[in-house]
């Protein structure tokens, strides 16, 4: 597929408040870089790409913990954007039919871009690497997280090319998306920014994210936040090229359904868990997302004595699970004690297990699914910041995923910090 040059897309600011939704791309005739807001700076050249860099005044910090929350910690980003071409349609179509939407929206997306909106509307400060081309489309994904509070200075942006674009069809009937990507080009490499851009962006950091894209440049970030000893998160959202390498530097994992068994070949989810954090030391804790059926997450015992007995660790996700109250429609989490657990053929961790449900949604208010995962990823990046036990991310990040599927589009439907369904979580 070739870029969508006519007509052009242009992202309306409007002004932000807790109760307005996220600004949506608006049609609009061409527009030349030199009046657009995005590009009224000078930048300068580096490999044919163009760097939009402001220094930043933040105070450095090593130990993520010890800034409080109140300061609004910085959370820095690398990964996808993208614009999405959202439509709705009554039931996906078959080969070779012809059928009209029912809803159309244009928006951004990208994992990292979804995923850091998320973190800006709840009242952290994101910094976002990541490139887009000098296209219509580019611009408007730049000024779409401008307008939602993410800061852009650390953008490589391409003087040629095409930036990134997908095709989202949300099936109303059976309540699922289908996604047709079309990468940026060319490719985001380190060469792109300056050693000092990474080191800048990186200044008073509180934790690093990746979304697995952008492999290359997310490795020399992960190799100098660790050497400022700022905390990653991976998100595993499946097998990628250079994911392996980027792993080894994680502190936190949250992962697809999919991912934990495809990674490590496990025969059950629990057994590659338990996997992960074998082949993982450095892990703190690692999330699988369920959908519907909320989540699991194993957490390394670090400071609490170490339990001589053994326990299965399929069995003591089974006897979770039985505790479930099929009642509540609200988020909850059900947590084990520490225990050491083993998994057959695999080894023995000592940690503890949760388990995390996710809201009953009505089948009425649930709109759209895409971007409820980096909605997730988002809140459990505000919760590490803010120091939750697991007892209370879990839920709070299910709450966050499930404001967003009521809305069309990966951000629309994001809630800010003042919503009053996160009330009783940040107040």
């Amino acid at each position: 597929m070739g870029a969508i040059s006519s007509p052009t897309l242009l992202n309306s600011v409007n002004s932000r408040s807790p109760s307005s939704s996220s600004p949506s791309f608006i049609f609009t005739h061409n527009l030349t870089s030199q009046t657009h807001p995005c590009l009224r700076l000078p930048r300068p050249h580096y490999n044919s790409s163009r760097l939009r860099c402001r220094n930043s005044s933040a105070r450095m910090s090593s130990d993520y913990s010890a800034t409080p929350l109140s300061e609004n910690p910085i959370v820095v980003g690398c990964g996808a954007v993208s614009v999405d071409f959202l439509a709705t349609v009554a039931a996906y179509p078959k080969p070779d039919d012809k059928i009209r939407t029912t809803n159309f929206k244009v928006q951004g997306g990208g994992n990292a871009g979804n995923a850091l909106t998320c973190v800006a509307r709840l009242g952290l400060k994101p910094r976002l690497i990541s490139k887009v081309s000098d296209d219509a489309q580019g611009r408007g994904i730049l000024d779409e997280l401008d307008s939602d509070g993410v800061d852009t200075s650390y953008f490589a942006v391409s003087k040629e090319g095409t930036s990134p674009f997908t095709y989202i069809v949300i099936d109303n009937q059976t309540k699922t998306r289908t996604c047709i990507h079309t990468p940026g080009h060319p490719p985001m490499m380190p060469e792109d920014l300056p050693e000092s851009s990474f080191l800048s962006a990186l200044n008073g950091a509180r934790i690093v994210y990746f979304d697995g894209r952008l492999h290359e440049t997310a490795l020399v970030i992960a190799q100098k936040a660790v050497q400022k000893n700022i905390p990653i998160l991976i998100d595993a959202e499946r097998l990628r090229e250079g994911l392996d390498d980027l792993l080894k530097f994680s502190d936190y994992v949250v992962c697809s359904a999919k991912f934990p068994q495809a990674w490590t070949e496990a025969p059950t989810i629990p057994r590659a868990l338990v996997s992960m954090l074998l082949r993982l030391p450095k892990i703190k804790f690692v999330i699988v997302t369920l959908g519907k059926d909320g989540c699991i997450m194993l957490e390394r015992n670090v400071s609490e004595g170490h339990p001589t007995e053994e326990v299965d660790v399929d069995g003591l996700l089974e006897s979770s699970e039985m505790r479930k109250n099929e009642n509540i429609t609200t988020p909850t989490c059900i947590s084990s004690s520490v225990k050491k657990l083993k998994a057959e053929g695999i080894g023995t961790v000592c940690g503890r297990l949760y388990v995390g449900t996710a809201e009953n949604i009505p089948q009425s208010e649930l709109i759209d699914t895409t971007g409820a995962g980096d909605a997730f990823i988002g809140a459990v990046l505000y919760a590490i910041c803010a120091n939750f036990p697991p007892e209370k991310m879990l839920p709070f990040a299910a709450s966050v995923a499930a404001a967003k599927c009521r809305a069309l589009g990966a951000r629309s439907g994001l809630p800010y910090r003042a919503d009053t369904r996160l009330a009783s979580f940040l107040h």
